[in-house]
């Protein structure tokens, strides 16, 4: 390692071990491979480590639905997560679990230290429980209505649609997924991480270049409103650690599961007799970068430095977010089968075209990538098959009929090689820049001229004369070395290709210092294919291969995501229906909810009485145009209390979400306080 060697840690977001990696998750993975090739390559150590999530309720939901333990589930998880990992070609120094001793050690010292410093406080919650099973009920035992953006079916901890975090009790018309009850408030003792006590040093930091401009302003937000109390604690059931000295209770997932980072690494440490706090101690020279996606920013850019700080280790470089991937420019699709596992595309397709493809739309930002199916096809025949390959395809046949396969010992013009060096300081800035998309484009020119100068020297024309043989010999020659050059600027994309490309050229893995030297009078091995073109054929496989591993994983999915899913499918008898009270009520006003996207505040006149509603359809409905209809209501639904309000009951409403929802609308005579029959 050279002197001027940098050290550097990078991590990627953990993959959740309750289900399989999609070509979603993979945007992210082999973003992060990419970056840390780079960086090797460049002669610098550079730690790439990851984990599986391996705790909180989703987990015990999967390992109940089928009939496993949850130590059972994390375990096959972790083998199908790093068999994915590792036919994509991403390269981790150590992949570990957050289920381990490292990460139990880790959560309960940042936690001890954090109490131990006053920025851990207990107080006395209402929390939901479920009477009929005498239970408190995790996030994720609880489904309802985000009270943000009305979704329905939404867990109780956040929204899987507009992205909000909020307490169970928020959730519009809760329902227990145990027994299929409507929860109760129930007083219960948790654990708070007192965030508010580093607002200050959370307000620079993330205005000290160590986070995107676009994620800095999401987070002027928050910082804005003013930081709340987090809580960092969950009552039993629940799949994760006891908190020390709290019997019954439990680490938020939230809380270990960044911890599982320093884990991981301490893990690779002990295994490479490295010194974990060279690289984690505040004033440790070493840096420190987290890859992940924009929707778990909040965590990793506020909570956890936060947490960090507090207990006494350093803060990371720079946490570095990207966006959701498209396909065909739409979010991916289970029914369409552009929903694509990585397994499945594996089954079909080489890894490396998903990785080129990424790679050229890539760029710094935020901003969602599209992959777009035919562009993508077009783009790897044309960028990686015809003009990569095609280089040393063309030339590799002369080397070996004609010149016994040796290279010409001198080069008789140097320019295009020169070209290519020079080049690559401003592809090395890209990457290192995480402009990948640049970096992409400034090769593919570079392979341009290549195929120019072979095109304009025409060796297949000169070949046939004897006298012009020395000609070919030296075209050949420039044109295998400009081969070489790409090949070792597209390695941190390409490193299977990479690794062919070696052999075929019969040279030790090579590194970014190798740009400036040339291969003159050496024996090259004979030329294998080292890339096919896509047929379209190939895609409609995998899409159609999608559309049935849904199928096979539906019913598995299906109960992962709603736990008892007896409970919530399950017939009911006709004295349990017969407890709804169904009313018609008139819509006296209705006015859109300060910072929710979704719902309205309906005020019912039900004949005897008004009630205040919240219901979610302000994406199908303009307030005004309410106004005076009538509607169908449950009129005995206990009073839910939520964050803007006391809802007293639900509207009728059927559709598939935001902007189609249609509210029951009675026939002509019917007036207010009538009972549904």
């Amino acid at each position: 390692m050279s002197s001027d060697s940098r050290k550097i840690v990078v991590t990627s977001a953990l993959p959740y071990a309750n289900g399989p990696i999609h070509i979603g998750h993979m945007l992210e993975y082999v973003q992060t491979d990419i970056w840390v090739r780079f960086q090797k390559l460049r002669g610098h150590e550079c730690i790439y480590v990851c984990a599986d999530d391996a705790h909180g309720t989703p987990i015990m939901l999967r390992a109940q639905a089928e009939g496993i333990t949850p130590e059972s589930l994390i375990e096959r998880m972790q083998q199908e997560h790093l068999a994915d990992f590792s036919d994509f070609g991403v390269d981790f120094d150590n992949y570990h679990s957050t289920h381990s001793p490292e990460n139990q050690h880790y959560s309960e010292l940042i936690y001890q230290r954090l109490k131990e410093a006053g920025h851990v406080r207990t107080e006395v919650i209402s929390q939901a429980y479920d009477p009929k099973a005498e239970m408190f009920l995790p996030d994720r035992f609880i489904k309802g209505e985000c009270p943000n953006c009305g979704k329905a079916d939404q867990y109780g901890d956040n929204c899987e649609n507009c992205g909000a975090t909020y307490a169970p009790t928020d959730l519009i018309n809760p329902v227990s997924v145990v027994t299929g009850e409507t929860p109760i408030e129930k007083d219960s003792e948790q654990y708070f991480f007192k965030v508010s006590d580093f607002e200050d040093m959370l307000k620079k930091w993330t205005r000290a270049g160590h986070i995107q401009k676009e994620i800095a302003n999401k987070m002027d937000e928050w910082l804005e409103d003013g930081l709340k109390d987090w809580d960092i604690s969950r009552n039993a059931p629940y799949w994760g650690f006891e908190i020390p000295d709290a019997p019954g209770k439990y680490f938020y997932v939230w809380l270990d599961a960044p911890i599982g980072y320093l884990a991981s690494f301490k893990n690779w440490c002990d295994h490479n007799d490295h010194n974990f706090d060279d690289y984690w101690q505040v004033d440790s020279e070493a840096e420190l970068y987290h890859f992940i996606g924009k929707d778990i920013a909040r965590f990793h850019t506020l909570f956890f430095p936060a947490m960090l700080h507090g207990a006494g280790f350093r803060r990371p470089s720079a946490v570095y977010c990207h966006g959701f991937l498209t396909v065909d420019g739409q979010k991916m699709s289970k029914s369409r089968g552009t929903f694509i596992m990585a397994r499945t595309y594996l089954q079909h397709l080489n890894p490396e075209y998903l990785r080129y493809y990424f790679a050229a739309k890539l760029g710094p930002g935020v901003e969602d990538i599209d992959l777009s199916l035919d562009d993508f096809c077009a783009r790897v025949n044309s960028d990686l098959v015809g003009k990569v390959v095609n280089i040393a395809s063309r030339c590799a046949g002369f080397i070996n009929k004609r010149f016994e396969g040796k290279l010409a010992a001198s080069m008789s013009d140097d320019s295009l090689n020169q070209q290519y060096l020079d080049a690559s300081s401003i592809i090395a800035d890209a990457y290192e820049n995480r402009e990948f998309g640049k970096a992409m484009r400034e090769i593919m020119a570079l392979a341009d001229r290549a195929n120019q100068f072979i095109d304009e020297k025409q060796p297949w024309v000169g070949i046939k004369h004897e006298a012009r043989h020395g000609e070919v010999h030296d075209v050949c020659t420039i044109g295998i070395n400009c081969f070489r050059q790409l090949i070792i600027l597209l390695k941190p994309v390409l490193p299977k290709l990479a690794e062919q490309a070696e052999s075929f050229l019969n040279v030790n893995p090579l590194n970014w210092n190798d740009l400036g030297n040339h291969l003159l009078d050496h024996a090259v091995n004979r030329f294998k294919p080292l890339m096919t073109r896509i047929d379209r054929v190939y895609i409609d496989k995998m899409i159609e291969a999608s559309k049935e591993a849904e199928a096979r994983e539906k019913k598995i999915t299906s109960q992962n995501r709603d736990s008892s899913i007896e409970a919530i499918d399950t017939e009911i008898n006709y004295d349990d229906f017969a407890k709804l009270d169904f009313r018609i009520a008139r819509i006296v006003e209705a006015k859109r909810v300060e910072k929710s996207d979704k719902l309205l505040q309906l005020t019912l006149d039900i004949g005897n009485e008004t009630r205040n509603v919240f219901a979610g359809i302000s994406g199908a409905y303009e307030p005004t145009t309410l106004e005076g209809k009538l509607t169908v209501m449950v009129a005995n639904l206990a009073p839910r209390k939520m964050r803007f309000g006391i809802s007293e009951g639900m509207v009728l409403a059927a559709g598939s979400g935001d902007k189609e929802i249609y509210i029951l609308e009675p026939d002509e005579g019917a007036k207010p306080g009538m009972r549904v029959r």
